[in-house]
């Protein structure tokens, strides 16, 4: 720490901030790498904790955040000028918080920076388990993690012996719906964007088929191929032409956990989808689901997960980026396909 010592107890503290509201695809010039300062200690009169941030979480949501929201929506818009925010893992460096101290592990929303000062503790997560890769609290512990969990127990309901279909299959929430629905007797598939992902949905993952979704020109017919009695649950991560696709394909009273449309988030105009009249023939149900409408059952996933974690019954796959500076080019790269896994940013680089 000396090395970032200035005076009076401050230390450089590294930043990346939201140069300006953005449209279309994001570029790593719409974020700045900055160095500011933080002071050590915090005020008597704080009710706060000052952490070290080890991890954080990059999202595909959070390319929705990058833009000026024209109607209300579940979160906040960034701040052009301020810190992105999101998901991370901290160690606590000085507390004011009577239920925090010094030293403790925790995970929670923050800055993405070396240092936050984060002035509601009370919404900071306690990290019991320390025998688990810590960056697992901010994926197969964390919000995408329970994701997987509540959408695919919670509204899908699934029975043994039901065919399961999970598009972005290899990234942080799908990896995670296709072990899920494997342990339940369920045969699944999932779709990916290159050869590398399809062989590790089969290979690691328990898939039992996958398939490149960039190299099929009639989405359709793909699934009508390994689904040819038709699909009870979809877990959907993608939207547009792939959702199209599905619904044509869907069995009669199936079920749909609607998770993310990342094919969406870049677009000025979204894309309409044409076969929805397919959720009436079919009496589907469709069900969008955030996290923290969940939280209630945050300690029961734990609970779960972590014995079939250090057992093995329950692999994930992370794609770690190493140093502060690198996270601009992890979040744009979501949106390429880049990532295998979870993308996570080390801080520092280990």
């Amino acid at each position: 720490m000396a090395a970032n010592v200035i005076d009076g107890g401050q230390v450089r503290n590294k930043q990346v901030l939201l140069k300006d509201f953005v449209t279309g695809f994001p570029k790593e010039s719409d974020m700045l790498f900055t160095t500011s300062s933080v002071n050590m200690k915090l005020p008597e009169d704080s009710n706060g904790v000052l952490v070290k941030n080890l991890y954080l979480s990059c999202d595909p949501y959070m390319r929705i955040r990058m833009s000026k929201l024209l109607r209300p929506s579940y979160i906040d818009s960034f701040q052009p000028g301020s810190p992105i925010n999101g998901m991370g893992v901290s160690e606590v460096i000085d507390s004011k918080y009577q239920n925090l101290s010094k030293g403790d592990l925790v995970c929670g929303r923050t800055r993405w920076e070396e240092y936050s000062v984060i002035n509601s503790p009370e919404s900071l997560f306690k990290i019991q388990h320390k025998d688990i890769p810590l960056s697992y609290y901010i994926g197969i512990l964390g919000m995408p993690g329970l994701t997987a969990y509540a959408g695919f127990h919670e509204i899908c309901a699934p029975k043994k012996g039901e065919t399961v279909f999970v598009s972005a299959a290899s990234g942080a929430v799908g990896q995670l719906v296709g072990q899920f629905a494997k342990l339940m007797g369920c045969y699944v598939v999932g779709s990916a964007g290159s050869k590398e992902k399809v062989d590790l949905l089969k290979s690691k993952l328990g898939f039992d088929e996958a398939f490149n979704y960039k190299e099929e020109t009639d989405l359709d017919a793909a699934l009508k191929r390994h689904f040819p009695g038709g699909i009870d649950i979809y877990f959907e991560n993608v939207g547009g032409k792939m959702l199209d696709a599905v619904l044509l394909n869907m069995r009669i009273h199936g079920r749909i956990a609607v998770c993310g449309m990342i094919s969406q988030y870049n677009l000025e105009e979204p894309q309409g989808v044409h076969s929805l009249m397919n959720l009436v023939y079919k009496r589907i149900r469709m069900e969008g689901l955030l996290s923290f409408d969940y939280y209630h059952l945050y300690t029961k996933f734990l609970e779960m997960m972590i014995p079939q974690i250090k057992e093995g019954k329950i692999v994930y796959v992370e794609d770690i980026a190493q140093g502060l500076e690198s996270g601009p080019s992890a979040l744009v790269g979501l949106f390429s396909g880049r990532n295998v896994g979870k993308q996570v940013i080390a801080v520092a680089p280990q």
